[in-house]
């Protein structure tokens, strides 16, 4: 065939056999590799012994606005070392790996398709004439490629994520069938280092201790020496694992949660004060549920007005000083978790903020204040290490926004 139309074509390392047209006026192109010579993979002796020429058809580029289809003729060698155990064997290159049926080119093209623009997998395999399916394996391959085993890293953040929507999977044979609840999940690992540009190093199935455990003894020696802080929420799976991969790192518990602990606390109690006091749920007649936004507020972002609006709701609606009491509690666990960070943290005062805080909790005797004042007795060493470090996982809070806003990008595209 014409050099020019190899030169049109422009596959690296391959040169245009024939080209000719389709019923349905598409294209088919026949291309063979321009290397006179292949070397074993047993042996590595050059062999140009043709023993067969095969011809298999193969994905690529699209060109214009009718299809190409594409044919390769792979070369089959002898291999000519006698000794060598391995007697034949099939050429390869950098644009058809072995045993691949996509070139790499456009793999290349694909994975851009969709990390660089947000497109959804199907609308990029319709597009480049190839099933979602293949687009995905793609994907993941470039992120191994990319990712890799992560770069030491002194602080790392640790949170789960859903990897999907809550299913039910029928299990079983005949008469024995049962349904099974899938929550799957995934956990995200990310640099929290300040002098590092940040980023997930790692994923991980699942949201248990040895799904972060597997994880980080796929990292090398390095990297786990290095770590010195993991940032947790409250959970005990995700500190055993830590503890077991990662003795010598210190936990911290990101105080964001513990918030929002305190202010759930605070909910129930008023929901079951209510529910106490007229037989029913809130309704907006009831200040405190019409109110039930402004409970949760932190006291020290009160204006006087807002202030007084908050004193005329306990006054009116909480006759057994319960949500008061629970809202008190809520605010001295806010300021026992205010001062923190190198500069600001105290040994002394924190023990008496958190003296504080428990006696409040033991003087209100309710069972939600109680549980509140069980987990910070129980996570205390944690908390204790985010006080004193003010190091928060809200790095990897954002990056677990992220990985759901580019998964609701494919909304309304479906695989067929």
């Amino acid at each position: 065939m014409d050099d020019r139309t190899t030169l049109l074509f422009a596959l690296p390392d391959f040169r245009v056999l024939d080209v000719t047209r389709e019923p349905d006026g598409g294209r088919r192109v026949l291309v063979e590799s321009v290397a006179e010579q292949g070397g074993c993979p047993a042996c590595g002796v050059l062999s140009g012994l043709i023993k067969d020429r095969p011809t298999s058809r193969i994905k690529d580029l699209p060109h214009g606005l009718v299809p190409l289809r594409v044919f390769v003729r792979k070369r089959r060698f002898a291999c000519v070392e006698s000794r060598c155990e391995r007697k034949s064997f099939t050429e390869t290159s950098a644009q058809l790996p072995p045993r691949a049926r996509v070139t790499t080119r456009l793999k290349v093209k694909v994975s851009a398709a969709v990390t660089t623009t947000n497109r959804a997998m199907s609308e990029v395999a319709r597009d480049y004439g190839i099933a979602w399916w293949t687009v995905h394996r793609i994907l993941v391959k470039a992120a191994a490629d990319v990712l890799g085993q992560a770069a030491p890293t002194t602080m790392i953040g640790i949170d789960e994520t859903r990897a999907r929507s809550v299913r039910w999977i029928q299990e079983g044979i005949e008469k024995k069938l049962m349904w099974r609840r899938s929550n799957p999940w995934m956990t995200s690992i990310v640099d929290l280092d300040p002098s590092h540009p940040g980023g997930i190093i790692g994923l991980a199935a699942g949201r248990s201790g040895a799904c972060v455990e597997g994880w980080i003894a796929l990292q090398s020696e390095e990297f786990r020496a290095a770590v010195q802080v993991v940032a947790i929420d409250s959970s005990a799976p995700y500190a055993a694992g830590i503890r077991r991969a990662l003795p010598q790192a210190r936990i911290v518990l990101d105080h964001f949660h513990l918030v929002m602990l305190g202010n759930q606390m605070v909910t129930d109690v008023r929901q079951r004060a209510l529910r106490e006091q007229q037989g029913r749920r809130g309704m907006k007649v009831d200040p405190a549920w019409a109110h039930r936004r402004l409970l949760l507020r932190g006291g020290d972002q009160l204006g006087p007005k807002t202030l007084a609006r908050l004193k005329t709701v306990f006054a009116t609606d909480d006759p057994t000083n319960q949500i008061s009491a629970a809202w008190a509690v809520k605010e001295l666990l806010r300021q026992l978790l205010a001062a923190h960070g190198p500069t600001r943290y105290s040994w002394h005062e924190t023990a008496h903020r958190r003296t504080r805080f428990l006696a409040a909790c033991a003087v209100t005797d309710m069972p939600e204040t109680t549980r509140l004042a069980g987990t910070i007795e129980k996570w205390w060493p944690e908390i204790e290490g985010f006080l004193e470090l003010s190091v928060t996982n809200a790095r990897t809070e954002g990056y677990n926004r992220v990985i759901k806003q580019i998964k609701r990008v494919a909304c309304g595209f479906q695989n067929s």
